[in-house]
C-alpha cells in the first residue's frame, strides 16, 4: 500500500505466538504490519480504515515453496525464453496477486533412479564442485537468494556434498530430494547445511528398519546442529521451561491424498510436527479439469485427481491447492488449526531464514494475510495490504 492510510482488522482471532488469539487486533499500514502498542498509545493515532472480520481466523499469507505452474501457465517453458530471470524476487499487490520469492530448482544433480518426472539426459555431476553448478545454472546462481531460494539436490551424487556450504553462502535453502541416499549420505547432507527435504517420501528410498534411507533423518535428532548464516534453527521444546534447537531438517509433504497416504502423513506429523512444510508441487493444469498439459515440454495426463507423465503411472505434480493441503492435512493428523496453518506460513518462513518478514503476523512483516472460517476455508487473501478479489470460491 502507498496511500500511507493507517488500517485496523477487528473481531478477528489471530494466529500469533503460536496460538488464535481473540480480543486484540492487527493493525497495518504500507503494506507491513505495525506496532499496536506504538501506534495507539505512543502516537496516539487513530485508525483511517476498521476491516471487520467478523469472526474470521486472520492468519499469515500462505507460502508454496514448490511449485511448478497453474491454470495453463507452466513455469519450466516460458515460450522458449530464459525461465529463471522471469522468477526473480519480486513483491506482490492486488495486481499481480502472488509474491515471487525466487525460485525453486531441482537438478540437474539428482539422482537417476529417483528422477521422477525429470528428463535423465540432463542429470548430472559435480565432479567440478560449484564450477558445475555454475554452469547448470548461468548467471542466475551468482544472485544468490534474489533469482535462487532453493536447490533440490541428491546428496549421494559426485562432488555435491562439498558445495552445499558454499551454496548456503549465496543465500540459498539447500533441500536434499530425488535421492537414492541411505542414512548416512542423507545425514552428511544435514551436517553440510541441508535444512529442507523435498517432498518427503516421494522421489527417495523408502524406509527399511536397517537403513531408514532419507525419510530416517525424521528421527536423527543426535545430529549436529550446522552453522546456518542467517538462518534460525527450529525450535523443539523439550521441557516445560526448556528450549533446543533441532538439527533435523524440514520436510516438505504434498498433501493431497495422492502422493502420500494420510497414514504416512500422520507419521511424519508426529515424528517432527515443527519441521512441516506443506507444499503442492502443482502443475500447469492446477485449477482446470482433466486432460493433458505440459511439464516443461513433456505431456502429463490428469485423472482420477493424480497428474502423470503420459502414458505412465509416474506421478509428475499435483494439482491441489495450498489451501486444501492445509484442510488435508488437518483432517489427516487431527492436529490443531493452529498447527495445520504454521505448516504453510511460519515453518516454510524459516526453512528460507525470511520470517522476520514471512508467515507471522508480527510488527514488521508484509502484510500478507488471509482470512479463513473455522473450517480452514478461505474467505479474503490480502497482499502487502491490499485485498486480492479471489477468482473462485472454496
Amino acid at each position: 500500500m502507498t496511500d500511507n492510510k493507517l488500517y485496523k482488522i477487528i473481531n478477528a482471532k489471530l494466529l500469533k505466538h503460536h496460538q488464535l488469539v481473540e480480543n486484540e487486533y492487527l493493525w497495518f499500514q504500507n503494506g507491513q504490519i505495525v506496532d499496536a502498542e506504538q501506534v495507539f498509545f505512543e502516537q496516539r493515532k487513530e485508525p483511517d480504515e476498521i476491516i471487520d472480520a467478523q469472526g474470521c481466523i486472520v492468519a499469515p499469507g500462505f507460502l508454496d515453496l514448490q511449485i511448478n505452474g497453474s491454470y495453463g501457465i507452466d513455469f519450466a517453458d516460458h515460450e522458449g525464453s530464459i525461465v529463471l530471470p522471469l522468477l526473480r524476487r519480486r513483491a506482490g499487490n492486488a495486481k499481480t496477486n502472488s509474491e515471487i520469492l525466487g525460485a525453486h530448482v531441482e537438478g540437474p544433480f539428482i539422482s537417476e533412479e529417483k528422477k521422477g518426472a525429470h528428463d535423465v539426459n540432463a542429470i548430472r555431476t559435480a565432479s567440478r564442485g560449484i564450477l558445475d553448478f555454475e554452469e547448470a545454472y548461468g548467471s542466475e546462481l551468482k544472485r544468490g537468494g534474489e533469482s535462487i531460494s532453493i536447490i533440490t539436490l541428491a546428496p549421494e551424487v559426485d562432488g555435491v556434498l562439498d558445495v552445499i556450504p558454499k551454496l548456503i553462502e549465496r543465500g540459498i535453502t539447500v533441500s536434499l530430494g530425488h535421492s537414492a541416499a541411505h542414512i548416512k549420505a542423507a545425514e552428511a547432507g544435514v551436517a553440510q547445511g541441508a535444512c529442507l527435504m523435498t517432498h518427503l517420501f516421494n522421489a527417495m528410498l523408502p524406509f527399511h528398519q536397517r537403513d531408514p534411507g532419507m525419510v530416517g533423518i525424521l528421527g536423527a535428532t543426535d545430529l549436529p546442529v550446522p552453522k546456518q548464516p542467517d538462518r534460525h534453527p527450529l525450535p523443539s521444546l523439550t521441557s516445560a521451561n526448556h528450549q533446543q534447537s533441532d538439527p533435523r531438517p524440514f520436510y516438505g509433504i504434498i498433501c493431497d491424498g495422492i502422493h502420500v497416504h494420510p497414514n504416512s502423513v500422520r507419521i511424519a506429523y508426529y515424528s517432527h510436527p515443527r519441521g512441516c512444510v506443506l507444499v503442492t508441487d502443482a502443475l500447469s493444469a492446477a485449477g482446470l479439469p482433466h486432460g493433458i498439459y505440459q511439464l516443461g515440454g513433456q505431456d502429463v495426463e490428469v485423472r482420477h485427481g493424480g497428474a502423470y507423465i503420459k502414458g505412465t503411472d509416474t506421478l509428475a505434480g499435483s494439482t491441489v491447492t495450498i489451501d486444501q493441503c492445509v484442510r488435508n492435512f488437518w483432517k489427516f493428523t487431527r492436529c490443531s488449526r493452529v498447527e495445520a496453518l504454521e505448516a504453510a506460513t511460519l515453518h516454510p518462513a524459516q526453512s528460507l531464514g525470511i520470517q522476520d518478514r514471512k508467515g507471522t503476523l508480527n510488527p514488521g512483516a508484509d502484510a500478507d494475510f488471509v482470512f479463513l472460517d473455522d473450517d480452514l476455508n478461505l474467505k479474503q487473501v490480502y497482499v502487502r495490504g491490499e485485498q486480492v478479489i479471489l477468482a473462485r470460491s472454496p
